[in-house]
């Protein structure tokens, strides 16, 4: 198994599902800055991540909705991780 290693301002966790999305972003210090849930679409992932852009990183799990989230991060020059659910902890 590989580990992401490399440091960041912000850490973002994105909860896939259908329809909606839990993000999470921490702080380099571990602190919770962002927590909320918000519709499963870029326009949506876009206005709640704009701020962060330029130091971000975003991981998600491996399941059958990941692809255009990591789609989008591509676009928009932000690293993306995909992550074993039981791992993601790790």
């Amino acid at each position: 198994m590989k580990f992401y290693t490399k440091l960041h301002d912000f850490y973002c966790g994105i909860d896939l599902h259908a329809r909606i999305l839990y993000v999470c972003i921490l702080n380099r210090d571990g602190e919770k800055v962002v927590h909320q849930k918000i519709k499963a679409e870029q326009a949506a992932l876009n206005q709640l991540l704009s701020p962060y852009f330029g130091n971000i990183v975003i991981g998600v799990e491996c399941m059958h909705c990941w692809y255009w989230v990591s789609d989008w991060c591509e676009q928009q020059g932000i690293n993306f991780v995909l992550g074993h659910a039981l791992y993601m902890k790790a």
